[in-house]
């Protein structure tokens, strides 16, 4: 019988070494492989998807930051004229501004006011080479997927939230979300006064990074309601729930000159100093929208604040503090003069909802509108009733008194002249900036009280 060494098996010094180098080799290549993987990871397969094959793009790898909102739009209804076709063979390039940078991205499409399913068979996102063009800027074009499929179909009154991508995008850039529809779809989930020039392409060229085919240009948003990015700059997301002054339906097209953009200017320019917390942006608004009333149909077309609050504000990525700016129109377009206190009770329900989410509420005071065709005076008694019940602190945790900030100091029931539009109610691109500059930034720090 053969006896063994206490050492095991007793290989030779020779085939020890011998071993020994097969496994290091082998080791070298599963690391150079596992590293060419992680760099290809890190977008290197993904950047040019016109021109070639374009690889399917599962959602991005974990990586550090803060999911938050870069830019929002409220479904408003359904576009007239798409009630049959809806945007069927045409590619849809919605252009929106964003409030916050990131690493990676998402977006919500909406379905909401459709009568039948909406079957997107293609989906990208891109930055736009400049402000205000169709064009994507070279190496950022991405293919969009949802839970990991190409296609997507929405159902009637339904929205979905894509995977994310990885794709650098800059604080303050313009991005290109591109859809096609090859099929009908019915009504069109539109957010109309966008104040911002979108594009329309026949065919699919979602993948287009010219813009050439894009001959079309619109002033709504289609079907894309919101932008969210990874963020390494932002801890948390300003929602801006409000009417057309919100909206910015008078400020300068693609100037970027609503309110809510200069706050977010004015936000990252402080970047966290002193009370300035570090927050993204979006706006929430909608043209003649009221605290109470909603437009017709199922569901509503312009639905009521309190419809939408949920949806519109608490259902945001990340909230940290919600602005209300809301109830000149339930002076203004109501047939029968309303009551102050059922303005401030509406409101209140507003704040009750945010407190419920532990969610701090800044409210706006309403501003003056004498010299617009609603005007009466008791329209005008109702709204400085509305006023002192703000101010007083009975309506929100903190306010912004865009009335004192804006009116004329020589008749103060209307906009100072060199901030009005011309309307005498939404103001000019100075009297939107007026409104940012006013606004006490470490209001939107703290928790909501226990008891208002």
């Amino acid at each position: 019988m053969t006896k063994r060494h206490a050492g095991g098996a007793g290989l030779s010094p020779a085939r020890h070494g011998v071993m020994l180098a097969a496994i290091i080799a082998v080791v070298l290549v599963l690391s150079t492989a596992i590293y060419v993987g992680v760099s290809a990871d890190e977008g290197g397969d993904q950047k040019n998807l016109a021109g070639g094959r374009a690889p399917q793009n599962p959602a991005a790898p974990a990586s550090t930051g803060t999911w938050v909102g870069a830019w929002s739009a409220s479904p408003v209804g359904a576009e007239p004229g798409t009630e049959t076709n809806g945007m069927a063979g045409r590619s849809v390039r919605n252009v929106v501004h964003t409030s916050a940078g990131g690493t990676s991205a998402r977006v919500t499409l909406s379905n909401l006011y459709g009568q039948q399913p909406l079957n997107i068979t293609h989906a990208t996102l891109a930055v736009a080479a400049t402000v205000n063009n169709a064009a994507a800027a070279t190496d950022t074009m991405r293919r969009l997927t949802f839970d990991g499929g190409l296609s997507v179909v929405i159902p009637a009154g339904e929205q979905v939230l894509s995977d994310a991508v990885q794709v650098r995008i800059p604080h303050g850039s313009d991005v290109l979300v591109t859809t096609y529809a090859p099929t009908p779809s019915g009504p069109v989930t539109y957010h109309p006064h966008a104040r911002q020039i979108s594009y329309v392409a026949d065919g699919d060229r979602t993948e287009d990074v010219s813009g050439t085919a894009y001959t079309e240009q619109s002033e709504y948003w289609r079907y894309l309601t919101a932008l969210d990015v990874l963020s390494d700059d932002s801890a948390g997301t300003v929602v801006v729930l409000g009417d057309s002054l919100t909206d910015g339906i008078t400020s300068t097209v693609g100037a970027n000159h609503r309110w809510t953009d200069v706050l977010s200017e004015r936000l990252r320019s402080a970047a966290g100093s002193g009370d300035a917390p570090r927050y993204s942006v979006v706006n929430q608004g909608i043209s003649g929208n009221q605290v109470l009333a909603a437009g017709l149909g199922r569901p509503a077309d312009n639905p009521s604040g309190l419809a939408r609050f949920g949806r519109d504000v608490l259902d945001r990525t990340n909230v940290k503090a919600v602005v209300i700016d809301l109830g000149v129109n339930d002076i203004l377009r109501n047939p029968n003069q309303v009551e102050p206190e059922t303005i401030t009770d509406g409101l209140r329900r507003l704040v009750r909802q945010a407190h419920a989410r532990g969610l701090r509420v800044v409210g706006a005071t309403l501003m003056p509108f004498r010299g617009h065709r609603g005007y009466t005076a008791g329209r005008d008694a109702v709204r400085q009733a509305v006023n002192a019940e703000i101010r007083a602190g009975k309506v929100y945790d903190a306010f912004v008194d865009f009335d004192r900030a804006l009116r004329d100091p020589y008749d103060p029931r209307r906009l100072r002249a060199d901030y009005d539009s011309g309307d005498h109610l939404h103001p000019s691109d100075k009297g939107y900036k007026r409104m940012a500059e006013v606004f006490d930034l470490g209001d939107l720090k703290g928790s909501a009280p226990a008891e208002l």
